[in-house]
């Protein structure tokens, strides 16, 4: 599967972003979905995942209660919402897929960059 990432811009604090995960192929359903970000000179983290059934979600402690993943399967797309934005969730955004959530996620996207000014 290859991904797509999109949605990424400059924001003020406090705004609102949705990032979007585009999937090609006829299996998008079938694989569990994860966001990571990257900022410059650390280590890329995790931001937050959905199951493959889309039941499941799990999210980092820095992004809870203000970032939601959902994935609409006709689509063939994954959403990241992220409300209530601050300087330190500036990073750039992958989107990350491994099929039935199982092992290490096998297929990563292009970045796309998200910048919160202060």
């Amino acid at each position: 599967v290859q991904l797509q990432a999109s949605g990424g811009g400059l924001v003020q604090a406090g705004g609102s972003l949705r990032l979007s995960c585009t999937a090609s192929g006829r299996t998008f359903g079938s694989y569990g979905m994860g966001w990571f970000r990257q900022a410059p000179g650390k280590e890329r983290e995790f931001v937050g995942s959905i199951s493959w059934s889309g039941g499941n979600t799990y999210y980092a402690d820095s992004v809870k209660g203000r970032f939601t993943i959902s994935r609409d399967n006709a689509l063939n797309t994954v959403y990241l919402q992220m409300n209530s934005l601050k300087p330190e969730d500036t990073a750039v955004y992958h989107c990350a897929a491994r099929e039935y959530d199982i092992g290490d996620y096998e297929h990563w996207g292009q970045g796309t960059q998200v910048t919160v000014s202060s």
